[in-house]
């Protein structure tokens, strides 16, 4: 399929400088573009490739001032990276197509309702008294238990797994094998040692427009609901605890685990790997550093957080700083201690 530049500036509100009838009929990145690709320029690292891309078509920022030569057409936007997502959502569509329909064998429980255009893929399963919104798209050997809600335009991918009770909102994506309600990590230690299960009654409830990626856990509350509010976007192999909260439009990379009970405020940034204890506060808008550890609540907005225990950013380059001149430091120590007994001697 072929689109002109001058479809795909009127598409994402760009200016075109270059020729507007030149034809795309593919994406690409700037280092490999080919004639008939579009790219974008985001990242100043890669501006060196504008000047030798083959593609037909590059879109950057309205501000990006050029410090070589050219060929290639420019579509300026007010955001290039942005401008580019959109552009490669409506190629997804494209090339995916837009599944519909009830394919066999599927199961829906008894009082379960479907709504508009639904689709519901072989080996499905969807539990009884369910509602699911219009264009809710749920793939094959996916499982819904019974009592969920799932509102419109949502996407469960192959191998999700949803237990009972479960509310989900409008327009979220569910990656392959991402479990959502599973128990909590909740046992009693008895006097001979052994563990007692503590009942988990609770449910999950997540809000609309969340992303969450492949083989992510997301445990049911012991009693009340593990809560991801809208806009959250969890990478693959996240673990979020029994109780906790995640804040709007908060993001967190792969293989971070939060501890139960413990509250993140929204739009907060997380690390891969990066580590919570339990019932803990995280302030609104905090960044957390790849493989932090947060043991304690903080108070102030903002900080950037990183190192176990997590610190000040600044606070821990300055403790890695001295840590790194530990052996040098027991060196001198040593070399003190001789000095020392040598001017007793």
């Amino acid at each position: 399929m072929e689109f002109t530049v001058k479809q795909i500036a009127g598409l994402l509100g760009g200016e075109i400088e270059g020729e507007e009838n030149l034809k795309i009929s593919q994406l690409s990145k700037i280092e490999e573009g080919i004639s008939g690709s579009i790219s974008f320029l985001s990242n100043p690292k890669y501006e060196p490739y504008l000047y030798t891309t083959e593609a037909s078509a590059v879109i950057v920022d309205k501000s990006f001032e050029p410090k070589k030569a050219f060929k290639t057409t420019l579509i300026r936007v007010e955001s290039s990276y942005t401008a580019f997502t959109q552009l490669l959502q409506q190629y997804e569509r494209i090339i995916k197509g837009d599944k519909r329909g009830i394919e066999q064998p599927s199961y829906l429980g008894q009082g379960t309702e479907l709504g508009e255009n639904p689709y519901l893929g072989a080996f499905a399963y969807v539990g009884t008294n369910c509602k699911i919104g219009k264009n809710v798209k749920i793939y094959p050997h996916a499982y819904v238990g019974d009592n969920v809600k799932i509102g419109d335009g949502t996407v469960i991918h192959s191998g999700v797994r949803i237990y009972n009770n479960t509310i989900i909102g409008q327009n979220c994506t569910f990656f392959a094998n991402a479990v959502i309600g599973s128990d909590g990590f909740g046992f009693a230690p008895l006097p001979d040692g052994t563990y007692k299960t503590i009942p988990q009654l609770g449910n999950v409830v997540i809000e609309d427009n969340v992303s969450i990626g492949a083989g992510a856990t997301i445990d049911c509350a012991t009693m009340g609901s593990t809560v991801i509010r809208q806009g959250v976007k969890l990478d693959n192999l996240v673990q979020v605890g029994h109780n906790v909260e995640i804040g709007k439009n908060t993001v967190i990379a792969a293989q971070a685990g939060i501890a139960g009970s413990t509250k993140i405020g929204e739009n907060c940034v997380i690390g891969g790997q990066a580590g919570f204890n339990g019932h803990i506060t995280v302030p609104k808008g905090t960044k957390v550093g790849g493989q932090a550890g947060v043991t304690r609540t903080w108070e102030e907005e903002g900080l950037s957080l990183n190192g176990t225990p997590a610190l000040e950013l600044k606070d821990s380059l300055r403790s890695a700083a001295i840590f790194r001149k530990l052996p040098l430091l027991e060196k001198r120590v040593h070399e003190l201690e001789k000095q020392n007994k040598e001017d007793k001697h």
